[in-house]
């Protein structure tokens, strides 16, 4: 069983860069790293990274980010295939000052259209019992919640991984093929129709530690006169897809129904009340 060791506090620090550096940052790496269990194994240490964002009609999340709010966070539903048998993610990442926070939840694929219309979560919609993801999934059912936030955008990219041994303390990912388009469903598709291409050719380096930058890190910006610089796959791709073509809902979920609708959002469903008072202030 593959285990998941993702970083739930960190630093995050990106560069865009060319091909030809992204290549001697990988010969550089793997003197001090090992592949991601998720690429190992395939080429070039790669593999299919898709995410569904979600936010508010007005785009609440987006906004936040491109004024540089320095407590904010992000929606997103995180699946790496269409296999109706994988688990999905339903995660917060947070920006506290200068660190981030994320939340994970590991879930059933078949829960995410009733999670998406209102209904209250419950311990058969995660993949396995995990204290953690559940306090998780309750988080992000009630961010949702309070921003009325839908689907808005679908983001893929196929992502070079590299982590240190033991518990992860530095993993190093370099982005490619960075595309999205709007969507406003559950369906999680993996295939796009008209996306649009982000980054141009560059890639997205990003370094995550979650004490002190190594030395040998600090060695390789200067090496390699890295500059650090945004790269904010969802924030760009909202900003390369034309604001209104993400906030207008012209097909979607309507809160608290299972059919579609052209409607922007309505409430969600009283039943969130009603589980926060069952699960009680001590969850955690």
């Amino acid at each position: 069983m593959k285990i998941d060791r993702a970083q739930r506090q960190r630093r995050e620090i990106k560069y865009i860069i060319p091909e030809e550096t992204a290549l001697k940052v990988r010969s550089y790496l793997s003197s001090y790293l090992d592949p991601d269990e998720n690429a190992e194994g395939k080429v070039d240490n790669s593999y299919d990274v898709q995410s569904l964002y979600l936010d508010s009609d007005k785009l609440l999340t987006f906004y936040a980010a491109k004024e540089g709010d320095r407590n904010r966070f992000k929606l997103r539903i995180r699946y790496y295939d269409d296999d109706p048998n994988s688990p999905v993610y339903f995660e917060i990442k947070r920006r506290i000052n200068e660190g981030i926070v994320k939340q994970r939840a590991r879930v059933r694929r078949e829960a995410v259209k009733s999670l998406l219309v209102g209904t209250a979560p419950s311990r058969d919609h995660l993949y396995s019992w995990n204290p953690q993801h559940w306090s998780d999934l309750l988080d992000f059912w009630q961010l949702v919640e309070r921003l009325q936030a839908a689907p808005r955008l679908h983001n893929a990219y196929l992502r070079e991984a590299y982590v240190s041994p033991g518990k992860g303390a530095v993993r190093v990912t370099i982005d490619r093929k960075v595309r999205a388009e709007p969507e406003f469903g559950g369906d999680l598709p993996t295939a796009f129709k008209k996306p649009v291409e982000l980054f141009s050719s560059a890639v997205i380096l990003e370094l995550k530690f979650t004490e002190r930058m190594p030395t040998w890190l600090i060695e390789m910006n200067r090496g390699f006169e890295l500059k650090s610089c945004g790269a904010a796959k969802y924030g760009d791709g909202v900003e390369a897809l034309g604001f209104m073509k993400v906030a207008r809902r012209l097909t979607g979920f309507e809160w608290g129904h299972s059919e579609t609708s052209a409607a922007t959002s309505a409430p969600w469903l009283d039943a969130s009340a009603t589980l926060r008072r069952s699960v009680g202030p001590n969850r955690k």
